[in-house]
């Protein structure tokens, strides 16, 4: 399962996140997002402080405990999402 995160940065928190988020590596991502989530990419507005991501997870705890290791610092949006070849077998199953 697909999951989109969105992403706003507590206005001052900005320095903070900014220096930490920096200075992490491949394997601090991975060690942060622990053995069930899959980053598949993530983009930010660096203006805004704020960004997306699309996370791959079979498991929506291991999402929601990913997320609380940020709280402190930004706010947090987690959506299921679907892409094209999945949201069309909705579709052909539904309208088919």
């Amino acid at each position: 399962m697909k999951f989109m995160l969105k992403w706003r940065v507590h206005p001052e928190k900005r320095h903070e996140v900014m220096k930490g988020f920096s200075q992490m590596s491949p394997a601090d991502d991975l060690g942060d997002m622990g053995d069930n989530v899959k980053l598949i990419g993530r983009w930010h507005d660096i203006a805004k402080f704020e960004g997306v991501a699309i996370y791959e997870s079979d498991d929506a705890l291991a999402m929601a405990s990913w997320a609380l290791n940020w709280n402190h610092a930004l706010d947090t949006e987690v959506t299921p999402v679907l892409d094209d070849a999945e949201a069309r077998e909705v579709g052909k199953n539904k309208f088919g």
